[in-house]
Formats: C-alpha cells, sequence, structure tokens
C-alpha cells in the first residue's frame, strides 16, 4: 500500500434512502453528479471527466444501504465507499464517504468531495 490515507466525510443529505441509492449506484445517477458520464459493463463502471476516463471496479454493493468501488488504476489496495445511513431516533440520511488520498491532499480531496455531493444535493432538491 502506497502513502495514502483514509478518511471519511459525512453530507446530511434530504432524500430517501433508495432515492438517494439511485443516484450512488447507477450509470445514469453517477453521471448526474459525479461525473460527466458513466458507463457500465458487468462491474466496471467507466467514470468520464472533460478528457479523462477512470475505471473503478464495484466491489461491494447492497440495496438502499451502501457501494464500493476499487480504482482499476491504483497501485494500492485504496477504494471509495458511500454509505447511506439513517439516524434511528431522527431519520435523518447521511451519506457517508470513506476514500483515500495523499497525506497532503486531503483537505484538497475532502473539497472535491463537498463539491461533488453539493451537486447532488442540487439534483436531488436537498438544501
Amino acid at each position: 500500500m502506497s502513502d495514502k490515507v483514509k478518511y471519511e466525510i459525512e453530507f446530511v443529505i434530504q432524500s430517501s434512502p433508495q432515492m438517494l441509492f439511485q443516484y450512488i449506484a447507477t450509470p445514469s445517477g453517477l453521471s448526474e453528479w459525479f461525473a460527466d458520464n458513466v458507463n457500465l459493463r458487468g462491474e466496471m463502471f467507466t467514470f468520464i471527466w472533460d478528457e479523462s476516463e477512470e475505471e473503478a471496479k464495484l466491489i461491494k454493493r447492497k440495496s438502499d444501504e451502501f457501494v464500493k468501488f476499487i480504482w482499476m488504476e491504483s497501485e494500492d489496495d485504496s477504494f471509495f465507499e458511500m454509505r447511506i445511513i439513517v439516524d434511528e431516533i431522527t431519520s435523518d440520511v447521511s451519506l457517508f464517504i470513506t476514500d483515500f488520498a495523499e497525506e497532503d491532499e486531503v483537505e484538497e480531496s475532502k473539497m472535491l468531495w463537498e463539491n461533488q455531493v453539493s451537486s447532488l444535493k442540487q439534483v436531488l432538491g436537498s438544501s
């Protein structure tokens, strides 16, 4: 494993877990907020941004709960996971993201996720 560090961030999202899951687990949902376009072949997702393309393999999923991907170009065991958490008391829905970045790029990576999730909230009509 390289010198990437694991980090986690959480976003409260006003959405049902079922609707949110469609946006984190399907090519059409992901292409609305995560990438410009997303293609799926088997378990391989191809994420397209401007001129770049990255492939990730869906290695785990549980309906309405989480998806876990591993980047194919990665030289280590790093992955990214999007998990839907529902608070048992308040019923608030959160998107809990686990990702990896070089130690000096963690803050930048978190800001990228914040921007992406902001787009997701707009698509969902969540504030």
